[in-house]
């Protein structure tokens, strides 16, 4: 039950990563980001209950994680192409493989070894084909933003696993998504005074309202609920589940190249397939 449920969840991801590059088009970062998570504190306000203090706290540290996450994710997604952005996120089951062999002791087969190393090959080869969707100043900022991302959402997956097992998934859904409100709009305040007091209205864009930021929040609500309550199943493995839910590549590469028209499709399809393999020995080397 709990692998349909990550499989499920990894579609929702998917068509969520494409909403947002298309929500990017009208709005910044941070705006796409405050109004769907404001949205999506909405729909699970009624799951809303007060807890212990050490429960919130341990939701506020999981809110900032996830809030550095997607400003970062977003920063990358506004300077680099979906299918590149995509394609390197898909490598964060590799990364929570690592350390969980190194925080966990979780032990590694040859096989788990072997995937691990295809999809460290096939992000190198990306890295060398993306050099011609931006230019290098551009490109290196999105990788260092794009890396952030990564890994803040690595240790995200590695704390989840830590609070599930004593807190109830929409109690951790809803507290966590109220926080991560809170947090946006405390940096769009910093940000807009920033601006103003630089007069710059460039890095200060207006709102613009754009029906595909609901879009974004209902697809994400539904994403992480199906996450939460995989997670909570007595015998989930979180390796393979983040590992399942970076399949959510495949969609938003085929979006990002029949959509967005995006460029170098046939070389990154050949990084991606390299991923997918090394993903799928990832897989079943952990069933």
């Amino acid at each position: 039950m709990w692998l349909l449920l990550a499989v499920l969840s990894a579609i929702l991801l998917g068509l969520y990563d494409v909403a947002k590059k298309q929500a990017l088009r009208k709005n910044g970062v941070l705006t796409v980001l405050l109004v769907a998570t404001a949205f999506s504190t909405l729909f699970l306000c009624p799951f809303l209950r007060i807890g212990p203090l050490k429960d919130h706290l341990q939701l506020l540290l999981k809110a900032v994680l996830v809030t550095a996450s997607w400003v970062s994710g977003l920063a990358a997604l506004k300077l680099l192409p979906l299918t590149t952005v995509s394609t390197f996120k898909g490598s964060r089951p590799v990364f929570v493989v690592l350390f969980s062999v190194l925080i966990f002791g979780e032990k590694l087969d040859w096989m788990q070894w072997l995937g691990v190393a295809i999809v460290l090959g096939a992000l190198f080869l990306l890295g060398h084909t993306s050099r011609k969707d931006a230019p290098a100043k551009v490109r290196r900022a999105g990788f260092v933003y794009l890396g952030i991302s990564i890994l803040t959402g690595v240790a995200s997956a590695l704390y989840d696993k830590h609070i599930m097992s004593a807190l109830e998934p929409l109690f951790v859904q809803s507290w966590t998504n109220l926080f991560i409100t809170l947090l946006l709009a405390l940096c769009i305040l910093v940000s807009r005074l920033v601006c103003h007091s630089e007069r710059s209205e460039e890095s200060a864009p207006p709102f613009r309202w754009d029906w595909t930021l609901l879009l974004v929040a209902v697809l994400i609500t539904g994403a992480d609920m199906l996450y939460f309550f995989s997670l909570k199943q007595p015998d989930a493995l979180l390796s393979i589940i983040s590992t399942v839910r970076r399949t959510s590549i495949i969609v938003t590469f085929v979006c990002g190249a029949l959509l967005f028209k995006e460029g170098n499709i046939r070389e990154k399809s050949l990084n991606l397939l390299m991923m997918a393999a090394g993903l799928a020995l990832l897989l079943i080397g952990s069933a």
